[in-house]
């Protein structure tokens, strides 16, 4: 009995000292995803979800019904929304909702997807100008990608348009490629780009003149969203000028007032 106790704290602190190091050792694991031209491309995963992901496998029997390949369908399609796939399976990610509760893991995925389709609004307009010179001086709009994918960093935006360049490359038309990375991606200001360029390939139209009027609209877009934030500032700032400055105006005002109230008292 005397040496079950110092025997029983060795093994908790070995326990300890065991799932500390394998917490360290998958944060300090960098995963990547592949592009399209074989490059790799940093993907960060929260650590815990590297630390649960060996045991995701022992849930895949979990995901046979029906009900539950919707869900993993649905999940496949955020992740490739949010620039994972081919790092995070939608079977992988299933299992981490049944491990974390449910919602831990659709939060974050819900936010890299918002942050994704945020980096692409931001960088489309530009990508539209470019393109929009490119093509109006005379190179033609599949060279124009290709300019345009070598010589601009890596950011999402880029990432689609190399995938569908080298979809186009190995021979599926302009016309689907445009219209499987609008499906793909589901941000609403490139579907809204590329429905239009493909209705421009139908219907003959010049891609220059389209591109432009799509810059142009885009730009309106943001202007409009600019004045949106603007006029909300406002009534967001409410809030803390409530909960800061009011209550710091009633201290300074009846401090003193409170103060000698109290020394009347005492």
């Amino acid at each position: 009995m005397d040496l079950l106790f110092p025997v029983s704290i060795v093994m908790w602190v070995l326990a300890a000292a065991g799932v500390a190091w394998y917490v360290a050792t998958m944060a300090s694991e960098v995963t990547y995803v592949t592009l399209a031209d074989g490059r790799r491309q940093a993907r960060q995963l929260p650590v815990l979800f590297k630390a649960l992901l060996p045991f995701a496998q022992n849930f895949y029997p979990l995901m046979r019904g029906s009900v539950m390949r919707g869900v993993v369908e649905r999940a496949k399609v955020k992740l490739v929304q949010g620039g994972f796939e081919g790092l995070l399976s939608a079977e992988e990610f299933v299992a981490l909702k049944m491990m974390l509760l449910w919602v831990i893991p659709d939060l974050w995925l819900r936010d890299m997807v918002k942050r994704r389709h945020l980096s692409i609004q931001k960088a489309l307009p530009f990508v539209l100008d470019l393109l929009t010179l490119s093509v109006e001086a005379g190179m033609d709009f599949i060279s124009a990608l290709q300019r345009n994918c070598k010589l601009r960093k890596l950011d999402p935006l880029n990432e689609e348009l190399l995938r569908m360049t080298k979809e186009i490359q190995v021979g599926r038309s302009r016309r689907d490629a445009l219209r499987e990375m609008a499906e793909r991606v589901g941000q609403r200001d490139l579907k809204a780009v590329a429905f239009a360029l493909v209705q421009a390939d139908e219907l003959g139209v010049s891609i220059g003149a389209m591109l432009r009027i799509q810059s142009d609209q885009l730009r309106a877009r943001r202007f409009d969203r600019a004045e949106k934030l603007a006029a909300e500032a406002p009534v967001k700032m409410l809030g803390p000028l409530m909960l800061c400055i009011f209550p710091a105006v009633f201290i300074i005002l009846l401090g003193p007032v409170l103060t000698q109230a109290v020394k009347g008292v005492f």
